[in-house]
């Protein structure tokens, strides 16, 4: 009897999924610019459920997680999309425009690489480190095939570990939301007699949980950025421009960094993006060339290696075209751009056609190169918005009448070619872990249109929520509730790129000298490698520098203590399955917290509050010690718990695992 696939109890489970993960993916990604991908735990968290089905099996658990993976892929759209409220053109995320955006954009994500998979996925000898991971999750937890009996055990305590760090995060931020325990310690200093500086450290597990995916490499790049904004940047600058009359030193360090050193920041993370597209042209355009040789190959009867049909590819295509189309008339009809609406959509189908469909090939190849969380996609929004904005500028000159309205309609139409490569960064890592398991291509084709549409229809409402309670740096932030606003920084990034191309508004000499500090990067993580020594990436790096200390400094914790568990789990009986535990814990810190974030945004928003849970008064004494305390206490309770779980694991258990 063949086991169950496709049913729709597994659509609507990786729906459910989808919209918790994909909530969680938004705040973090708005919070630290890193988003996590959610396929592993999603499978384990299928495992666990369906094993309550005795028909249930491994095909239909890999249905799940390939809905659910639309939660850490087209969440990524938050990296153009809040631009629009950024460049102050929305005022909010209206739904069906929002929606519309991430369906039609997914959606040609899909269909643009099912011509790739025989190429990049059957016969290809590319890595897919998550999907070869989610995989093997996938076969421990379901032992032979067609039954998800948990023989292992892993399956259930996977599941609790997920629980355990969610549980665990949710609870540390919702305790400093009563203000019993401060969430950080902030404080800023002068630096010999004109110059200044700061430090703000955030007691987020769910940063911690980002900086144990992450890795040590990445995690010590965040730490030389920060060295660099803030050791070397901040005192420079704030030696040269004295403070105003009045001015506190707080305010004047923090406009300082916010106003120059982020665009140093900014410049170093355009080099290293560009440098990491330039490093893999090579095997991404030879990946493209196999494609072409491949998508001549006569379809096959065989289940684990049909495709969706090419006339429904087709029809899927030409419906998102046409959407898109709608969308960027509607837009521009709806501006001063008004007269040129029509000749505008004339330009901006084919660029989201051939542009989506190149950034399709090349983001899939980047992603069985080095995975999908590490594919420099932030680059290839960078690349799209400067593309975009210079094609656009040669249908409309701009004008001090229409320049806002062109960099609002540049950012709209690159959101749907960015949300083409999100999708297209996860789709092919999906069908590899397919391909490992026996699963069916097209099956798994039509569950990810599933999970882009789930995606798609939460997206608008967290956005919305999000933008009410906290706003985003740089915006306006009209009736803003809470003080503090979310970082957003790819956003803000490619925003202020729309802007300096159309506009001229860049702050030119600071992106100069980050430029200059991003090729030092590229050279010096160049010879790093080449002496086999740890790798400093430039992208970390700059994004280091770019972010603001609070959100980047659990992230630097958790990366080194992250590797000294592993280098403790080599020890024990079963070294993966105690990698893996550490890798679901980790989620389960960044979705409590993340998902609470969410809640407490509703909770401002509702009852019109900074800190609506508050106890204690802000400036309650034992609070910045209490919340070190429970950040360090959580961390030691955790690691303990793991690695107690790692050596209960018996040498013979793990053979059979």
């Amino acid at each position: 009897m063949k086991p169950n696939e496709l049913t729709l109890r597994s659509l609507i489970l990786g729906a459910l999924i989808t919209t918790v993960f994909t909530a969680a993916n938004v705040y973090l990604g708005l919070k630290v610019g890193l988003t996590f991908a959610s396929s592993i735990p999603a499978a384990v968290i299928s495992m666990a459920i369906l094993s309550a089905f005795k028909d249930s099996s491994i095909l239909e658990n890999n249905i799940v997680q390939t809905v659910a993976s639309a939660a850490g892929t087209l969440s990524a759209i938050i990296f153009v999309l809040p631009g629009l409220v950024i460049v102050g053109y929305w005022t909010g995320f209206p739904f069906w425009q929002s929606f519309l955006i991430c369906l039609s954009g997914g959606v040609l994500g899909v269909v643009f690489t099912i011509p790739l998979r025989r190429a990049l996925v059957t016969t290809s000898d590319l890595p897919y480190p998550e999907g070869v991971a989610a995989a093997e999750v996938l076969k421990v937890g379901s032992g032979t095939r067609g039954e998800t009996k948990d023989e292992t055990g892993e399956a259930r305590e996977g599941l609790r570990a997920v629980i355990i760090g969610s549980v665990a995060s949710a609870g540390l931020a919702i305790i400093t939301a009563t203000r019993i325990a401060a969430a950080e310690m902030n404080g800023f200093f002068r630096v010999g007699e004109n110059a200044s500086t700061g430090y703000n450290f955030a007691w987020s597990l769910a940063l911690l949980g980002a900086g144990h995916l992450v890795g040590l490499s990445v995690g010590m790049a965040m730490l030389v950025g920060q060295v660099i904004s803030w050791v070397i940047a901040v005192p420079w600058l704030t030696s040269m421009q004295p403070a105003d009359v009045g001015q506190t030193l707080a305010a004047h360090t923090t406009v300082i960094w916010r106003t120059q050193v982020r665009f140093i920041g900014a410049g170093t993370i355009a080099v290293a993006a560009i440098y990491t597209l330039i490093r893999l042209a090579k095997p991404v355009m030879g990946g493209l060339v196999s494609t072409l040789v491949a998508s001549r190959a006569v379809a096959t009867a065989d289940e684990t290696d049909r495709d969706i049909p090419p006339m429904w590819i087709y029809v899927l295509t030409a419906v998102c075209l046409a959407i898109s189309a709608w969308l960027a008339y509607t837009f521009a009809k709806s501006t001063v751009l008004a007269p040129s609406a029509l000749s505008l959509t004339l330009i901006s189908v084919p660029f989201v056609l051939i542009v989506g469909f190149i950034i399709a090939g090349v983001c899939g190849y980047m992603a069985g190169l080095i995975g999908a969380s590490n594919s420099p996609i932030s680059g290839v929004g960078i690349l799209s918005i400067v593309i975009c904005a210079s094609v656009i500028m040669l249908a409309v000159s701009p004008t001090a009448d229409n320049r806002q309205a062109l960099v609002a309609f540049a950012l709209f139409v690159t959101a749907i070619v960015f949300a083409c490569a999100t999708i297209s960064n996860d789709n092919l890592q999906d069908l590899k872990t397919g391909q490992l398991v026996g699963a069916s291509p097209m099956r798994q084709q039509i569950a990810l249109i599933v999970g882009v549409a789930a995606g798609a229809s939460v997206i608008p409402f967290v956005l919305n929520l999000l933008a009410k309670a906290y706003g985003f740096a740089g915006a306006p932030n009209v009736d803003v509730v809470a003080a503090n606003p979310l970082p957003a920084p790819q956003a803000t990034l490619i925003s202020a790129l729309a802007q300096g191309v159309i506009g001229g508004s860049l702050e030119w000499k600071m992106l100069g000298i980050g430029a200059a500090v991003g090729v030092g990067l590229v050279i010096l993580d160049a010879v790093l490698g080449a002496m086999k020594k740890l790798r400093i990436p430039p992208l970390a790096v700059g994004i280091g520098i770019y972010l603001p200390m609070s959100a980047t400094f659990a992230v630097i914790v958790g990366a080194v203590i992250s590797h000294w568990y592993d280098g403790r789990s080599r020890s024990m009986p079963n070294p993966d399955r105690a990698q893996r535990l550490g890798t679901l814990v980790a989620s389960g810190l960044i979705v409590g917290e993340s998902i609470w974030g969410v809640i407490n945004a509703g909770l401002i928003v509702g009852f019109s509050k900074d800190a609506p849970i508050a106890l204690v008064p802000e400036d309650f004494a034992l609070a910045p010690w209490l919340g070190v305390i429970g950040f360090v206490g959580a961390i030691v309770w955790l690691y303990g718990w793991m690695l107690r779980r790692s050596r209960a694991v018996q040498p013979t258990t793990a053979g059979r695992a």
